[in-house]
């Protein structure tokens, strides 16, 4: 497993900001986003990846440096792009993708909350 990045987090984070349509939890270990309890926007190590529609993924996949997010080499989750630093770094493209992930993941059947012991 890569080892977590403070700075993904941080722009996971800022990104993110208040929305209220977005909670913040772990997954694999490190910080991602869920809407309705459904995973939205994550980070893996350096990665920072958002899920889309099946219409939105091709045009995601077209930015120079965008790759489908494999957390095991060889296994690509369907419907999760790793977004390049150019986009992360320009909040109004990172903002444009995180609302298209979110519009997206909203149409999606609502997940019971996460167990709790």
């Amino acid at each position: 497993m890569p080892k977590p990045s403070a700075d993904v987090g941080a722009r996971l984070t800022a990104l993110v900001g208040d929305d209220p349509r977005v909670e913040i939890r772990k997954m694999f270990g490190y910080p991602a986003g869920f809407v309705n309890g459904n995973l939205c926007v994550g980070t893996f190590g350096s990665q920072f990846f958002v899920r889309l529609s099946e219409a939105d993924v091709p045009t995601a996949a077209r930015i120079p440096g965008a790759r489908p997010f494999e957390p095991m080499a060889g296994r690509p989750m369907r419907q999760y792009i790793v977004l390049p630093d150019s986009i992360l770094d320009s909040p109004k493209l990172s903002s444009k993708w995180l609302e298209r992930s979110i519009a997206y993941v909203t149409t999606l059947p609502a997940k019971p909350g996460p167990r709790r012991r």
